[in-house]
């Protein structure tokens, strides 16, 4: 019965709608809405009950809703510049919010992943993701675990009303990253002149990520440092391979690296890691020449290895003449500097130009100095000046200013070109090129400016690179430059640090004594069964490399020291890895054979370089037998133990499987009982160091 009667009134025809009735039902609605809004409680931390609204619409509802200004002109005169008045003042410095980060960076339970390698160049527009919209924005706050204590709307509100403040204390540049405009000279790049502004912003500031707790963070962009790949030498076989050839390496970038990254709180890239650039960062009481005719002298020790009571150490320390600094000659340097907007930063530019003002102070009268900078354009700021006229020279210094993009290739044609143009004969000509990262105008691939280098380095300009700054260091392309311009890489994390590499070791550090030095170590069979070469790998050449003077090879300043350590395995050792030869090796001449007249020895080490000016080599060999053997490693000079501690440390952050049973106590240990005399307090930070990484290595 029911049924039937609902199918009946389903076929009634509904009767029209009255539109007064309609209307008095609208008014009555609307009427009850504003008393229930006047009437509500206040709301969540607004005493006042008004609902939560931004500043432009408590101004612009009120103006807008007056009787008197509706509909008139007086509306367009007053009100629409003000609130755009109010519009501008309230977002130019806001940050930019990349809502397509945000929602690539958060997980549906409110945890951030793990973030996108950002690349170094926009993408180009066609391939960019269209912005988010704002309801795309707030599902994306409201994606959150139901156990949540803060809805979406509060998230949002936390965001615009607190955390502005806290993206601009992270990062100094925001506002250059947002168009903030600079003063910058129009004749060279970065030197600052009243009146013209420079519209090139920075690096956009951090993005925020919303966590599953509600509280806003700070993500940091990923990381666009940049290391060559190279694995750790391998153990080789003294029957097969028994030579082992090398290029000599004093730079010290490497452990600047590792310290600045343990100090900041975490475990340095593996491949930033180069162990000879860390023990080679110290300074050793190696023996030394007595005579600038013999411009090297080599002290092997052999001792056993700590970290494997199965194989021993071969050390071998080579210390170079060291040149009075009253009879160093003099120096024509060119300053080539980064200026770009990248640079803008406490650790960049400001130190860099700490540094150089250190530099210039310990420069001879009669010295000279230019400066270039590059940021999209080269300039010159300086034309060759002497350090007589020092004042002058720190002026240009003082007055340089980062903005531009980072047009080096363009830099070092002109940073040469004036080198050659003050070119000292029998003196250091050098350009000394201070960067934080890429070249990304102009010839920018690592290739192409190794042949600019290669060309300009035939005029007998040698090169040196120090790299400033993090996040966008290229590694890579800084130890490129320098293998290739005869020069050297350092990396200027402190003052301190600079006051070591351009003050302390200013004489290794500018004046060469021999380039293209070579080592080559050969293994008696006899003795040994294998070894590997600890660090180097960027520096291996080909057996034939070592007699091939047209090779370019490391270069050796005044008073440097250079140490090599290979870990050998003396024949009939546990310790052996490959199987002896099914067939062996083809049979020797008699006169070769069993190698009879140097049984007492372990190997044979040859070291080949040239004296600046010159193109042919010069030999120097040291045979290496029982006589420098130890029995203990107690028994190795205090500066010998220290150094293996160094070369044990750089092994174990690199993640050499055979330090893998050796820990960071172990070579805290060694290294504080061989500490020795520490003047500068390098060997006590190391220490530090150590226990920094025993530290982060257990989280």
């Amino acid at each position: 019965m029911m049924d039937k009667e609902l199918e009946k009134l389903s076929r009634l025809t509904p009767p029209a709608i009255d539109p007064q009735a309609r209307a008095r039902a609208l008014a009555a609605a609307m009427q009850a809405f504003d008393s229930a809004e006047n009437n509500a409680a206040a709301a969540q931390g607004n005493a006042r009950g008004w609902r939560p609204s931004s500043i432009i619409n408590w101004i612009w509802s009120p103006a807008v809703n007056k009787k008197f200004l509706a509909g008139s002109a007086l509306a367009t005169l007053l009100v629409i510049p003000a609130a755009g008045y109010l519009t501008l003042e309230l977002t130019r410095n806001q940050p930019i919010i990349d809502q397509e980060k945000i929602a690539g960076t958060v997980s549906k339970n409110g945890v951030a992943k793990p973030a996108e390698p950002k690349l170094s160049e926009a993408p180009a527009e066609e391939n960019r993701p269209a912005q988010s919209s704002a309801a795309d924005s707030a599902q994306i706050l409201q994606d959150k675990e139901p156990q949540a204590a803060k809805s979406a709307a509060e998230l949002r509100a936390e965001f615009d009303a607190g955390e502005i403040a806290a993206l601009k204390s992270k990062s100094e540049d925001s506002a250059a990253a947002l168009g903030m405009a600079k003063r910058a000279a129009p004749a060279a790049p970065g030197v600052v002149a009243q009146g013209q502004l420079l519209a090139e912003p920075m690096a956009v500031a951090p993005s925020p990520v919303p966590p599953a707790d509600g509280r806003m963070q700070i993500q940091l962009d990923p990381s666009r440092e940049r290391f060559a790949n190279a694995a750790a030498n391998p153990i080789k076989s003294v029957a097969t391979d028994p030579v082992s050839t090398f290029s000599a390496d004093v730079d010290s970038a490497s452990y600047s690296f590792v310290r600045r990254s343990l100090t900041g709180g975490a475990m340095p890239d593996p491949q930033s890691v180069r162990v000879e650039e860390m023990i080679n960062y110290f300074p050793y009481d190696w023996p030394g020449p007595e005579k600038a005719d013999q411009p090297f002298k080599a002290t092997v020790t052999v001792m056993p290895t700590p970290w494997n009571h199965d194989t021993e150490l071969m050390h071998v320390a080579i210390k170079g003449y060291d040149i009075a600094p009253t009879t160093a000659p003099h120096a024509n340097l060119v300053f080539l500097i980064d200026v770009s907007g990248s640079m803008d930063e406490p650790d960049k530019l400001p130190l860099l130009k700490s540094a150089f003002r250190l530099l210039v102070n310990r420069l001879k009268a009669d010295d000279t100095v230019s400066i270039v900078t590059y940021a999209g354009n080269a300039g010159t700021v300086l034309e060759p000046t002497r350090v007589a006229e020092k004042p002058k020279i720190l002026s240009a210094i003082d007055r340089l200013e980062a903005g531009g993009s980072t047009g080096g290739a363009e830099g070092i044609e002109a940073a040469y070109d004036l080198a050659k143009k003050a070119f000292v004969q029998d003196g250091v000509n050098r350009v000394m090129l201070a960067t934080d990262g890429d070249f990304n105008v102009g010839p920018s691939s690592d290739e192409d400016l190794k042949r600019i280098i290669e060309e300009k380095r035939k005029d007998g300009i040698f090169l040196t690179v120090l790299g400033f700054g993090r996040g966008n260091l290229n590694d890579s392309l800084m130890q490129t430059l320098a293998q290739n311009g005869n020069g050297s890489a350092a990396y200027i994390d402190t003052l301190a640090e600079a006051q070591k590499t351009l003050v302390e070791e200013a004489g290794s550090t500018l004046f060469p004594i021999a380039k293209d030095v070579k080592f080559q170590v050969e293994f008696n069979p006899e003795r040994i069964a294998e070894y590997r070469l600890i660090g180097y790998e960027t520096r291996a050449l080909k057996r034939e490399d070592f007699n091939n003077d047209r090779v370019d090879a490391g270069d050796i300043g005044s008073g440097h020291s250079v140490t090599a350590i290979y870990e050998i395995t003396p024949k009939g050792s546990p310790a052996v890895m490959n199987d002896d030869l099914r067939y062996g090796l083809p049979s020797k001449a008699p006169a070769e054979a069993s190698g009879s007249a140097h049984q007492g020895e372990f190997a044979f080490v040859k070291m080949r370089y040239k004296r600046p000016g010159e193109d042919k080599s010069a030999l120097i060999t040291t045979p290496v037998g029982d006589g420098n053997a130890v029995a203990t490693i107690d028994a190795a000079p205090e500066d010998v133990r220290f150094s293996v501690a160094v070369a044990a440390f750089g092994q174990k952050l690199s993640r050499t499987s055979a330090l893998d049973a050796y820990s960071y106590q172990a070579i805290a240990d060694l290294a504080a009982a061989s500490r020795g005399a520490d003047p500068f307090g390098y060997r006590s930070d190391f220490l530090g160091l150590i226990r920094l990484a025993d530290g982060l290595s257990q989280q």
